[in-house]
């Protein structure tokens, strides 16, 4: 069940193209109760990353929620804050990523920043799928 929902979020991803360039595409649904409550995808460059789009959006309780991210949250500031600091202080406490970030500025950072606020993280969650949309937009920072 889990794979729908990252293959979601895997999905509206494409909808940040071409306007998210030279930022990559990347998609964020939260579930809870085994229903999308809020999406996002990234923005145009220096607007909001897909998972503070998909936290706008929903207000309510985190309890019971999980959060599905395409690519590993960000663990720098640049134009927009870092987004593994967001979930790691919402109260969020289960996120799936399907691949790491090969960022040399993120690289797994922003998983270590998760597991460190306790939150329970997974990587590789359709990762190969996610993996052929995300390689041209991955290139060398």
């Amino acid at each position: 069940m889990s794979e729908k929902f990252m293959l979601h979020a895997l999905e509206i991803s494409k909808n940040a193209l071409p306007h998210c360039m030279p930022n990559p595409p990347v998609g964020c649904v939260l579930v809870k109760d085994g229903k999308i409550i809020s999406e996002g995808f990234t923005q145009p460059i220096g607007g909001n990353h897909a998972e503070v789009e998909a936290f706008n959006i929903y207000k309510d309780s985190l309890e019971g929620v999980t959060a599905y991210v395409t690519l590993e949250p960000c663990s720098f500031v640049g134009r927009t804050p870092a987004c593994a600091v967001l979930l790691a202080n919402s109260g969020i406490k289960n996120v799936e990523v399907a691949m790491l970030d090969p960022d040399p500025r993120n690289n797994g950072r922003g998983i270590k920043i998760l597991s460190q606020a306790g939150i329970n993280v997974r990587v590789g969650l359709c990762e190969a799928e996610v993996a052929k949309l995300l390689a041209p937009y991955l290139g060398k920072s």
